[in-house]
């Protein structure tokens, strides 16, 4: 039987990375985690209790709150994929919204919801076997990850993919409000105080402005069977 690994994406937003980590995940039956998903979680439930908004952020109400957040994932067997679960109530159609990657960056930014979340992660990926996205797994969640990947993509690339992921979803966006929204997260997640998103010492960077997916899953299935 072959070892089992914990195998850590990062990078900016948009560049596929939960969609490359699902195939994985699917492909050496390991459990998938998408970071991303329980950070937007958070951040529905910050709006929901009118804790941040466009022009707002009540922080200490929010870290007061967290106690009362509990994530939680539940495979889909019909999509194929775990959805996301907020205190009991699955919002994965919720946190996908624009509206919720322009607010996502202001909550994640908070030292106090990424300790609760990276304890949550780690406790989770910590028997091997694991596939786990998002910006700071290789280098804090698991910064002894067996394969680390650090994926970029040109921000117009990036929005392109995001405006049809959601035009094709039957939201209504502006391309134009998709590429502001890429940009701002990335100068965010960049330069915030806790955990800001880089590429680890020893990731493999990974560019796929000009990659398909099927492309992109040969490589990594080459670099993940190498180290198995």
């Amino acid at each position: 039987m072959k070892k089992k690994i914990t195998i850590a994406i990062d990078g900016f937003s948009s560049t596929g990375k939960s969609t490359i980590a699902k195939l994985l995940a699917k492909k050496y039956n390991y459990i998938y985690v998408d970071t991303g998903a329980m950070y937007r979680a958070v951040t529905l439930y910050a709006k929901q209790n009118n804790f941040v908004g466009k022009d707002f952020l009540d922080k200490e109400e929010l870290i007061s709150s967290l106690k009362n957040v509990s994530l939680s994932f539940c495979f889909n067997a019909d999509l194929g994929f775990a959805e996301m679960f907020l205190n009991g109530i699955n919002v994965e159609k919720e946190i996908r919204t624009l509206e919720i990657s322009q607010l996502v960056s202001k909550v994640s930014a908070i030292s106090e919801v990424r300790k609760k979340l990276v304890a949550e992660q780690q406790i989770m990926g910590e028997d091997s076997g694991v596939v786990m996205d998002g910006r700071d797994i290789g280098t804090v969640v698991f910064p002894n990850a067996d394969v680390k990947l650090y994926m970029t993509a040109s921000a117009d690339k990036r929005a392109t993919r995001r405006y049809k992921e959601l035009i094709d979803r039957g939201d209504k966006v502006d391309f134009k409000d998709i590429l502001f929204n890429v940009e701002e997260r990335d100068r965010i997640d960049s330069t915030r105080e806790d955990s800001p998103l880089m590429k680890a010492a020893d990731a493999i960077g990974f560019d796929n402005s000009d990659m398909g997916i099927n492309e992109q899953l040969e490589r990594i299935c080459a670099l993940v069977d190498r180290k198995l």
